[in-house]
């Protein structure tokens, strides 16, 4: 998560809304879930919605982009997404079509959150893939990243 919160720092200075996400793979063995390998960040991003005028240009949408480049595979299933805002609805859903194993989260958006807040894509029964979530982690200094960037806007 600390790599995200460098990612949303730089989303801040290049004043976008500061929002940042890594991917993180880890091969696992499909007959016993054990690790075959090291757990290795293969992708980065943070917002760039405004630089790009591109409204999907959010944290975790470009670093699953990227993350599916590195891995030369549209399914991120060995792959856990770290992001300092809980995903919007856009980004849960690619993170359901991808097949992630777990998303987790810093601070929780009650306006738009679709892993708990206002929506539950994450363990909706009606899709074809389920994941897990770790909602909470480094809260505190993810909400005061933002906090601090839309106060400076007012």
């Amino acid at each position: 998560m600390r790599l995200a919160l460098e990612e949303a720092r730089l989303a801040a200075q290049a004043g976008e809304v500061p929002i940042g996400a890594v991917v993180v793979h880890q091969p696992r063995d499909r007959a016993t879930g054990k690790p075959t390998a090291e757990a290795q960040v293969i992708a980065r991003g943070h917002n760039q919605c405004e630089a790009l005028k591109d409204a999907s240009a959010h944290a975790e949408f470009s670093a699953m982009r990227e993350a599916e480049q590195a891995l030369d595979n549209w399914r991120l299933s060995d792959c856990t997404i770290y992001v300092t805002l809980e995903p919007c609805v856009m980004c849960a859903g690619l993170m359901q079509r991808s097949r992630v194993s777990r998303c987790v989260y810093g601070a929780a958006d009650p306006k738009g959150g679709a892993l708990g807040s206002l929506f539950a894509i994450h363990q909706d029964q009606r899709l074809n893939h389920r994941f897990q979530v770790t909602p909470g982690v480094l809260e505190e200094e993810c909400q005061a990243l933002l906090r601090r960037f839309f106060q400076t806007r007012r």
